[in-house]
């Protein structure tokens, strides 16, 4: 299991804390084992480190002044979304206060005209897009589970409509912050651009809590397209099936989606979903545009396809038909899981230049059956993001050994690509010890001195990004 560092706790300034909390809050303050346990944990293999105590903010004002008692004792703040994060970054190290943001949960304004809304940090996904559908409207980034906005923007997250819409960093105009010290900050206007000064918005989407905790977002949105079209094909390698992705993204096809599942995966979605594909690599698809648009994509990816060996390709724009695939595609977790029942599923996260796709797949492919571990692999290659998704039995401390050692290896690997070691789960905990090889001294060393300067008590989700 990935070891993780302990930090020293301030006992004095959680009691006091705790005592002024459970006065102030009430029953929105909690501290109770099983609630602590379930903020400190998350879908990960990171040991849980409970917080002292959770409370159940409502308002950007009730944010401000739990951060400000926290401040004044110089007690950790941890911000809890709905827990869906995969390293460690919602675990508290030195123990503190966890701020679950989930009843901060209204859309505040849509400005249709403007294709843009203003949302509190836990509206999710899901329900964001169905408060928007009467307006033909939607927001597109999608990472499979139903996170909420605010912990999206804060992982800087993406998924898999990534390749053409972007990710969370590009669809975030602006955001409502409460500092170390209790301040509120607003980075920005809604304005689509602007040159005032420094990009606070960009500085705190993907910042994980430790800049600041995020209260009011302003996002982009995007029309519902006239017409949608889903599409799959099966290639006879991992090779072949990443060969015509690559030709795909250098070809100029604006796909919405390309999804890539390895013959274990899809082996995996046919017994849990229900369905007959054939268990060899594939491709899953979707194309955004008029009719007469969606048709031509889907035509010219067939022919890039059947160049790389694809066969079976179908494409259909039937509502039902393409919600059976997609969701076929987010149920992959759970019915990889189902292949190895009471295995612990370990999501890896690289992200390599689009041209070193094939590549890293098939040596991350390798390496796996080298280590005799079981590594199905689904990713969002249309952007160079894959998850090789380890199946262990964490009672066996050799084969637990043997994933460190695979993790290790392949975020090293992607590092010396040119790529990076989380495609968009973040850091957290998990990825702490690879940030310095990727980025080098100079670049940690200016995320230092921002940590300091923005947060010099270290309170705000301390532990995290940043190498011990």
């Amino acid at each position: 299991m990935t070891q993780i560092t302990t930090l020293t706790r301030n006992e004095d300034g959680i009691g006091t804390v705790l005592g002024v909390l459970k006065q102030s809050f009430g029953e929105r303050f909690q501290t109770g084992q099983s609630i602590r346990e379930q903020h400190g944990h998350t879908t990960t293999w990171i040991e849980n480190q409970m917080p002292d105590g959770v409370v159940f903010a409502r308002s950007t004002e009730e944010v401000s002044e739990v951060v400000k008692l926290c401040a004044a004792h110089k007690v950790p703040v941890i911000p809890y979304g709905t827990g869906t994060s995969l390293e460690g970054h919602v675990n508290a190290p030195a123990g503190g206060i966890s701020v679950d943001l989930s009843q901060m949960d209204k859309v505040l304004a849509v400005n249709a005209g403007d294709l843009d809304c203003r949302v509190q940090p836990g509206v999710t996904r899901e329900a964001l897009n169905t408060y928007l559908r009467d307006q033909g409207l939607f927001f597109p980034i999608d990472p499979g589970a139903n996170a909420s906005l605010g912990g999206m923007t804060a992982t800087r997250a993406s998924g898999t409509n990534a390749v053409r819409y972007g990710t969370m960093k590009d669809n975030v105009l602006s955001l409502e912050v409460v500092l170390a010290d209790g301040r509120v900050m607003r980075t920005a206007s809604r304005a689509r651009k602007s040159s005032a000064g420094y990009d606070l918005t960009r500085l705190m989407v993907g910042s994980e809590g430790t800049l600041g905790l995020i209260t009011e977002i302003t996002l982009r949105l995007q029309g519902i397209p006239e017409a949608i079209s889903a599409a799959r094909c099966s290639f006879p390698t991992l090779e072949a099936a990443s060969r015509a992705v690559m030709a795909t993204i250098q070809y100029g096809l604006p796909v919405a989606r390309i999804e890539l599942l390895d013959a274990l995966v899809v082996k995996a979605v046919n017994a849990y979903s229900g369905l007959s594909l054939p268990e060899t690599p594939l491709l899953l698809l979707e194309f955004h545009g008029s009719e007469a648009g969606v048709a031509e994509q889907a035509e010219t990816f067939g022919m890039l396809a059947e160049e790389e060996g694809g066969t079976g390709y179908e494409a259909t724009g039937s509502l039902e038909e393409r919600n059976k695939l997609w969701q076929a595609r987010h149920d992959a977790y759970w019915a990889m899981v189902a292949l190895r029942p009471g295995c612990k599923a370990v999501a890896t996260d690289v992200c390599v230049p689009i041209s070193r796709l094939a590549e890293a797949v098939a040596a991350s492919d390798a390496k796996a059956r080298e280590l005799g571990l079981i590594a199905p692999v689904v990713g969002h290659a249309g952007d160079g993001n894959f998850h090789a998704s380890l199946l262990l039995d964490m009672a066996d401390a050799d084969e637990v050994e043997r994933a460190e050692t695979f993790i290790g290896w392949l975020n090293d690997m992607a590092i010396g690509m040119d790529g990076t070691c989380t495609g968009e789960h973040g850091v957290g905990q998990g990825k702490r010890p690879y940030l310095l090889r990727e980025l080098g001294p100079e670049a940690v060393g200016v995320m230092g001195a921002i940590k300091v300067a923005l947060d010099p008590d270290n309170i705000l989700n301390p532990g995290k990004i940043l190498p011990a």
